[in-house]
């Protein structure tokens, strides 16, 4: 892979952005102006970042992974030590498919009825490969969802969940806070 320079990022106009970035240059950015990026951030290709008014807030240590989109008008979060495995959407709008209204972004918008609603991954969620997270979801601390699935609900700390619907099937360890305190130790000695 081939990652933007600090100056193309800059040229971009990022929001702000920190140290130990590595941003494919095959990924799409869009509104860069809304995206925040912290340290450690990994962006491979033919991502899609595209951010709405409310902005694409990236922690420090996140990963995400060949072929993300990551679209729409609401906040999108993306927590320290997050990853999203390839292939995976998420998303703070759609639209209203109930055939009460009309849909997509060629449309004028009193003729939508678009659902907008903020996305947060918290510290330490991982997403599965192909899986669809829709608006309004918060991912709690340590949460993981396995590959394929849709998350169209809350998913609770250090939960493991699944499916189409997603449902909880059992809990996550939680040794990786213990290795982050090792991490951040680590860092702050040298």
């Amino acid at each position: 892979m081939t990652w933007l320079t600090k100056e193309q990022m800059s040229e971009m106009g990022f929001s702000c952005f920190g140290d130990n970035l590595m941003l494919s240059e095959k990924a799409s950015y869009y509104n860069c102006k809304n995206i925040r990026l912290g340290d450690n951030v990994r962006v491979d290709d033919f991502c899609v970042l595209s951010a709405g008014s409310s902005g694409i807030n990236i922690g420090n240590y996140v990963h995400i992974a060949v072929n993300v989109s990551i679209i729409g008008g609401g906040l999108i979060t993306l927590s320290d030590f997050s990853g999203i495995s390839a292939r995976c959407a998420i998303y703070s709008s759609n639209d209203d498919y109930s055939g009460l209204a009309l849909t997509g972004p060629t449309v004028p918008i009193e003729f939508t009825n678009v659902n907008q609603a903020d996305v947060k991954v918290g510290r330490h969620v991982v997403i599965g490969a192909g899986s669809i997270v829709l608006p309004g979801v918060t991912l709690e601390e340590g949460a993981v969802v396995g590959a394929l699935s849709l998350v169209n609900r809350d998913c609770q700390s250090f939960g493991i969940y699944v499916g189409v619907p997603i449902k909880r099937i059992g809990e996550r360890k939680r040794y990786l806070l213990e290795l982050e305190k090792e991490l951040t130790n680590s860092k702050s000695s040298t």
